[in-house]
């Protein structure tokens, strides 16, 4: 009898994965099933995900899933971007289309809520840094939109954990990236909800990464290779999912998961709630197995993609591979703040970088076909830089060397970005898995059916990691 397969959920700002994890003999293969293109819609003023959507096409990923794996799926798991949730009506369907972070409904309740709890304050508390798209600053937000502040809400992964199997949970490491998780207890910080008037009865309970989440239900479950399928929570952030797919250990390592963003950082065994990580703009978010990411966080490849689809409005149609090569031969004027609240926001990508090089003095890019390139090298020149100054404050914090960086996600395939991030940094460039998500979500998925219910092991998982990097 062949060993069940296994499914990994991996939903991603711009597309969402379903990949299977089937076997021959003892060697693991992993097949990407099906791909749903995905983006934030604008819904009259507001910007949202379309729900329904990804919902219909991650129910044809799964039928795809069963059709090829004939002998059975034990389990499946979803990991996703933070932050997002979607509030539930009384008979658990949900109340709207969940907001997009980018969103700018948060502008005016972030500076309210710092009146209460000021920013610095709330990072000790939580460790998390409080960036305006927290969920935090999103359910203040709720009350604008007339949104029941007491309907009960569920983060976006974990919500399809919830949609296929009814039960409601918060898996600690996204959880962590609400900026409601108490550092000292590990829990929601109760005098935190009280102090910013939010209902504690609405967030669901906290478990760990690696929980089993009991079996799947619905229609789906009817399908034969379904029928005895489980949920289990991975670690349902996409970037501790990433990290948990590292095969090697860490120490004396700078990661970087780059993607629409880029998280660079390295792991700790203790919170770092300094003034200095605060001002670098470091923060500590859960981990899979224990520790903590204690990392910055970078505006990475939206830049690009923002200005790919302006360009593509116009006619101007580039394949990332070419811009990447045209960039590598490219001059540029000079860096800017990849950080800076203007790039956060979409549309209009082009005029807002030229703004940022205006600011610093540099000379502008007219943007006209043939400049493409230019714009391109700009964009990569400044996330090198970026990189180097967060390994620069990373390693003054912890008072020690980093020897090597551990690259991983989409942009670890732009040669040209790795490049110039080793001239920059001076160190030493390991390139990781592309797909490092869906690694470490089902290294987590293997780990917890071997643990029986028991908490998951750094070993364990790094070890399941290992044998499933070589499929």
């Amino acid at each position: 009898m062949p060993e069940p397969a296994r499914i990994a959920i991996d939903l991603g700002a711009e597309s969402c994965r379903i990949s299977l994890l089937r076997w021959k003999g003892d060697q693991p293969e992993i097949e990407l099933i099906h791909r749903i293109p995905n983006g934030p819609v604008h819904r009259s003023r507001w910007l949202c995900w379309p729900l329904d959507t990804i919902l219909a096409g991650l129910e044809e990923g799964l039928r795809k899933a069963a059709q090829a794996a004939p002998e059975g799926i034990a389990s499946i798991a979803v990991d996703s971007w933070s932050v997002d949730y979607v509030r539930l009506s009384p008979a658990g369907q949900p109340l709207r289309e969940p907001f997009c972070y980018r969103d700018e409904r948060t502008v005016p309740t972030k500076s309210a809520a710092d009146a209460i709890v000021p920013p610095r304050q709330l990072f000790q508390r939580t460790g998390a840094l409080p960036l305006r798209i927290n969920t935090v600053y999103q359910l203040l937000a709720d009350r604008a939109a007339k949104i029941d502040p007491h309907a009960p809400w569920v983060m976006l992964p974990e919500y399809v954990l919830y949609w296929l199997g009814g039960r409601r949970v918060a898996e600690y490491t996204n959880a962590t990236h609400t900026g409601l998780v108490s550092l000292k207890t590990g829990d929601w910080d109760s005098e935190l909800f009280r102090l910013l008037d939010l209902p504690l009865d609405a967030a669901p309970p906290i478990v760990r990464a690696g929980t089993l989440l009991g079996p799947l239900q619905g229609p789906l479950a009817a399908l034969d290779a379904l029928r005895h399928t489980q949920l289990i929570a991975p670690a349902c952030h996409d970037t501790a999912s990433a990290i948990a797919g590292i095969p090697t250990s860490l120490a004396s390592t700078l990661y970087i998961s780059s993607g629409t963003w880029s998280l660079v950082g390295t792991l700790v065994t203790a919170p770092v709630t300094t003034g200095e990580a605060f001002d670098a703009r470091f923060t500590n978010l859960g981990a899979a197995t224990g520790d903590l990411c204690f990392h910055t966080l970078v505006n990475g490849m939206w830049l690009l993609k923002q200005c790919m689809d302006a360009w593509t409005a116009e006619g101007r149609h580039w394949e990332i591979d070419d811009l990447v090569t045209q960039a590598a031969v490219s001059g540029f004027p000079g860096v800017i703040d990849v950080d800076a609240e203007p790039l956060l926001l979409d549309s209009g990508m082009p005029e807002r970088i030229n703004h940022q090089l205006w600011r610093r003095r540099w000379a502008t890019i007219p943007d006209v076909a043939g400049n493409e390139p230019v714009f391109a090298r700009v964009i990569f020149e400044s996330l090198a830089a970026r990189y180097a100054l967060a390994l620069a404050s990373l390693e003054e914090m912890l008072g020690r060397k980093l020897e090597r960086i551990h690259i991983l996600g989409g942009a670890s395939r732009n040669r040209l970005l790795t490049e110039l991030t080793a001239r920059r940094t001076r160190l030493p460039i390991e390139i990781g898995q592309t797909e490092s998500s869906t690694i470490g979500n089902l290294a987590v998925q293997l780990a917890a059916s071997q643990a029986g219910g028991q908490p998951i092991t750094p070993d364990s998982v790094r070890q399941w990691a290992a044998l499933l990097c070589q499929s």
